[in-house]
């Protein structure tokens, strides 16, 4: 399980196990009396996007959005734009 502030990803190394893993993470829940918001949850499923990232079955990828703000991009043509190229990838991070 990974969790960060108010997100939370239960993933297991084997589908088999996953159910159980779900149902012992959901005892911890009750037993500090912690509610998850439906509309949030994604059961079963084998990708998901996770703190900005795309987490998939092999490992995380980069964001398909962030990854297009940056193709869309056109090459720099001056001076000016290439100084100012690490501040714009920075804000997409």
């Amino acid at each position: 399980m990974e969790v960060y502030v108010d997100d939370m990803l239960v993933k297991s190394k084997q589908a088999h196990h996953h159910v159980e893993d779900l149902g012992e993470t959901s005892a911890v829940l009750r037993k500090y009396q912690l509610k998850l918001n439906p509309g949030k949850c994604a059961f079963g499923v084998s990708r998901g996007r996770f703190l900005g990232f795309m987490v998939i079955q092999r490992g995380i990828e980069a964001n398909p959005d962030k990854i297009k703000a940056i193709m869309d991009m056109g090459p720099p043509t001056s001076i000016n734009e290439v100084q100012r190229l690490p501040g714009r990838i920075a804000a997409l991070s």
